[in-house]
């Protein structure tokens, strides 16, 4: 079977080496003879791996030792709802910075716990205004952000001073592709579908003064303090989701870590902006410059507006050389590249060939 070269947004692409891992390790976990799958969470071999992934995850990105890392379920939509149920309280109001569409979902959610101001004025999400646009409220619990906008392609290349209000982060597709200053942060959570493992986990990295917090109505799987005090077993986990997640960032970081990742996404993402850039019109990115994804790169052929036939004939001939999971989200539509951490450069080159080609086939 021909090598497929799996581009999508999400489930995305794991790394080769940690699905052999999981073949071999599947059946017999830590040498306990039976399935992580059947495994109690209350085991000795599941406490190690529970504490192991917190462990690897404070090496990679230096988490302070006044941060709790939680391990928990509902993805990063759950998260929309936590965020508030959590942090809300304060003040009862909170800034949302909306540059796409997972943001914008984010604060629509915490619409229903409490007041929500909108930071930004925009309607097209094709880049980040200078901060000095931003209308922040100092009277706000919290402000939240999302650093990668995974359907736009809009990317944080900036911390924002937030003035002392605590910094809420959704890098549920950028995490661990980089370094980043955890201690500027009053929490960050992602997602593990993109770059960190499979579906069904989500992280929370949370400062501890921020705990102690949550609306009388939050459910006890979303309260971040119940789950703190639980060690992240407040209910049985997503323990398999977890177990691929500790692989991942095991291979991350014998790969050179959070550095090798950054340098690695710098040079994929640059293959397809540099063939965009030099099309003479014939693919079109709408996104700033300054304000492009490392790891989502949408693009249209033709112009903004994009050509559905000549995307329609892209997609079909790219799906038949195995470059698969091209298509644009629905909501925008177009094409998409993902470049997470598992899509290595050889890949890259062959969807730049193909490219290439097809512009030399088709351009008028």
């Amino acid at each position: 079977m021909a090598k497929i070269h799996n581009f999508g947004a999400g489930p995305a692409k794991l790394p080769e080496q940690v699905y052999e891992l999981i073949k071999n390790e599947l059946t017999n976990f830590e040498g306990t003879g039976i399935s992580l799958l059947e495994t109690s969470h209350r085991t000795a071999p599941y406490l190690k791996l529970n504490t192991e992934t917190q462990n690897v995850v404070r090496r990679l990105l230096d988490v302070p030792n006044n941060y709790k890392i939680l391990l928990l379920q509902g993805g990063g939509q759950g998260q929309f709802a936590g965020v508030p149920l959590n942090l809300i309280s304060r003040t009862g109001t909170a800034d949302y910075v909306v540059t796409g569409a997972w943001s914008a979902k984010a604060a629509k959610e915490a619409k229903k716990y409490g007041k929500v101001n909108m930071v930004l004025n925009i309607d097209k999400y094709t880049g980040i205004p200078d901060q000095s646009e931003w209308k922040l409220d100092p009277n706000a619990s919290y402000v939240y952000i999302c650093t990668n906008e995974t359907i736009h392609g809009v990317e944080f290349d900036f911390i924002p001073d937030t003035k002392g209000v605590p910094l809420v982060a959704d890098m549920s597709s950028n995490f661990m592709s980089k370094k980043v200053d955890v201690s500027k942060f009053g929490v960050i959570f992602g997602g593990a579908q993109k770059n960190i493992g499979t579906a069904g986990v989500v992280m929370v990295i949370v400062r501890e003064d921020l705990l102690n917090q949550a609306l009388p109505v939050c459910p006890s799987v979303l309260d971040w303090t119940a789950n703190a005090k639980a060690d992240s077993i407040l209910n049985t986990p997503p323990m398999f989701a977890i177990y691929v997640m500790n692989r991942v960032l095991l291979w991350i970081e014998q790969l050179g870590g959070l550095e090798k990742m950054a340098e690695l996404a710098t040079k994929k993402s640059a293959m397809v902006y540099d063939v965009i850039d030099q099309s003479n019109g014939f693919y079109y990115a709408p996104v700033a410059k300054k304000d492009r994804s490392k790891m989502n790169i949408p693009f249209r052929i033709g112009a903004a507006t994009g050509d559905d036939a000549l995307e329609k004939q892209f997609l079909k001939e790219a799906e038949a050389m195995k470059l698969i999971q091209l298509k644009g989200h629905r909501d925008v539509g177009g094409i998409r590249a993902s470049t997470y951490n598992a899509v290595t450069v050889e890949e890259v080159a062959t969807l730049v060939a193909f490219m290439k080609d097809f512009m030399k086939r088709h351009a008028k």
